[in-house]
């Protein structure tokens, strides 16, 4: 019996030796579907990289846009008189004069695709990063006689691609108004 039971599992070793391994055609199809099944995985994680890419420029073109936008609003609003542009006019630049003496006048303006503040006698200081440029920046005083003064500010910022990669490219026009707190 143990003799019988000894050829049956030498048969089954001998036949299993014989039939271990993969065809050709096996090992060319699980590496087939195993780079179909990469290429995938590539493509999707490029993708997710492209959107995360595009959604931080946009998150930045946003940031700076309402960061300046809201600094200018304030201190138009804290100032005592709108300078410059005049009465119903409208310019490139804003002249308030403000309470703060040292800071009198306080002038928005753009250069080189920044948006700047000048604070009396101090440099000009740029109120956006480098990475986005400012375009287009305009003040209108849209105020009336024996009213408090009234300015509307618009000003476009395009986030800097110099490589033209479409993740990178983005642009938002910014326009919001402030009316002087003080008559």
């Amino acid at each position: 019996m143990k003799t019988v039971q000894y050829q049956l599992i030498k048969n089954g070793l001998k036949n299993f030796k014989k039939g271990a391994g993969f065809t050709l055609i096996e090992l060319l199809l699980y590496t087939a579907v195993a780079s179909t099944m990469l290429l995938m995985i590539s493509v999707f994680l490029s993708f997710l990289l492209e959107s995360r890419i595009k959604n931080q420029t946009i998150a930045e073109v946003n940031q700076q846009g309402l960061q300046a936008m809201q600094l200018i609003a304030q201190t138009a609003r804290n100032a005592e008189a709108i300078a410059s542009p005049a009465q119903g006019a409208s310019a490139s630049s804003l002249a308030l004069d403000v309470t703060a003496i040292a800071n009198d006048p306080t002038i928005f303006d753009l250069a080189s695709g920044a948006i700047r503040i000048k604070e009396g006698i101090n440099p000009a200081v740029a109120l956006t990063n480098s990475r986005i440029a400012a375009s287009g920046l305009a003040f209108q005083n849209l105020s009336r006689a024996g009213t408090p003064g009234t300015v509307r500010i618009q000003f476009t910022i395009t986030h800097l691609n110099p490589e033209g990669r479409n993740e990178y490219s983005f642009t938002k026009t910014f326009i919001g108004s402030a009316t002087l707190r003080q008559p």
